[in-house]
């Protein structure tokens, strides 16, 4: 593994000291980052040229959101998939998931540039392998839910290639990043492990892709965000002011502003106060442009 950049560290953008944040999603025609604290149950909402903020209640551990081409987002909460209108902040069941497995929530989600999400599950205490991914398109009789792979504690990332042939999933207890090939038919082919993160250096938490292919893992108990090359070797490693990095996403009018999520959620009270603006919004530029945030598409009724 490369060493990690110590003269490029990332500055707070947002103090909001989220106990779990998770997720950030660049809205351009807002110019602005959508983001969830999953264990405090909110959205939050920040505006970067304004400096503005605010945030909306969720009905339970909101793990994600996906946006959604009407302009709403597909949220995941612990028993399904809810359309979340933040015009009028109300979430809408719109697809259970697991409901029969309750120790369950869901964790992390992208969308591909085919307008499909993916995301995973996991076991809320993080003990048992009960956790699976799962992709979600819109047809003409509602969302539709497929399920790819399983066995997994707890299942993060997930991020797709930017010629969406590629997709990248994080088991994250066990340190691995895996590689997908995505068929046609949009199923996951030929598993195979892309980057294993050494546990002394973390546990590789959300990923995202870059325009290159550059794939991003931000690490929990790491306090770095690490950036791979399509080819698995590590280019580099962004310095972040938390142990618990979650996740990256691009933008700015060039899409090489990075805003990441970080948590407080298991640091002691000492590295607290060491690391006092841990769960909050981060900033730095990177040297590479973020990809467009893609929409689910609403299929015609």
């Amino acid at each position: 593994m490369a060493e990690p950049n110590s003269e490029v560290c990332a500055t707070c953008a947002y103090d909001v000291r989220a106990e779990l944040g998770e997720g950030p999603v660049w809205i351009s025609g807002e110019k602005a980052v959508y983001f969830v604290d999953i264990n405090g149950c909110k959205v939050h909402r920040f505006s970067p040229v304004q400096g503005e903020a605010c945030h909306w209640a969720a009905p339970g551990k909101v793990a994600f959101l996906m946006p959604v081409d009407d302009g709403s987002f597909l949220a995941g909460l612990p028993d399904g998939l809810y359309r979340f209108d933040p015009t009028e902040g109300s979430f809408t069941k719109a697809l259970d998931v697991e409901t029969d497995l309750p120790g369950n929530r869901l964790n992390d989600g992208c969308v591909d540039l085919h307008g499909r999400g993916w995301f995973g599950t996991m076991d809320d205490s993080e003990e048992a392998p009960s956790g699976s991914l799962y992709s979600v398109t819109h047809e003409a009789s509602g969302f539709v839910l497929r399920k790819h792979d399983t066995g997994y504690v707890v299942s993060n990332g997930p991020t797709v290639s930017p010629d969406g042939k590629h997709l990248y999933a994080c088991d994250t207890p066990n340190g691995v990043i895996y590689r997908f090939d995505i068929t046609a038919e949009g199923g996951l082919d030929n598993k195979q492990v892309f980057v294993r993160v050494p546990e002394e250096e973390g546990y590789p938490d959300g990923v995202v892709a870059d325009c290159d292919g550059n794939v991003w893992c931000s690490t929990w108990s790491g306090g770095h965000v690490r950036s791979f090359t399509p080819e698995g070797a590590e280019r580099f490693a962004i310095r972040i002011p938390a142990a618990n990095v979650t996740k990256v996403c691009f933008g700015g009018d060039d899409r090489k502003t990075a805003y990441v999520t970080t948590a407080r959620k298991g640091v002691s009270e000492q590295a607290l106060a060491a690391q006092p603006q841990s769960g909050s919004l981060f900033t730095f530029r990177s040297d590479k442009a973020g990809l467009p945030q893609h929409c689910i598409v609403l299929s015609a009724q």
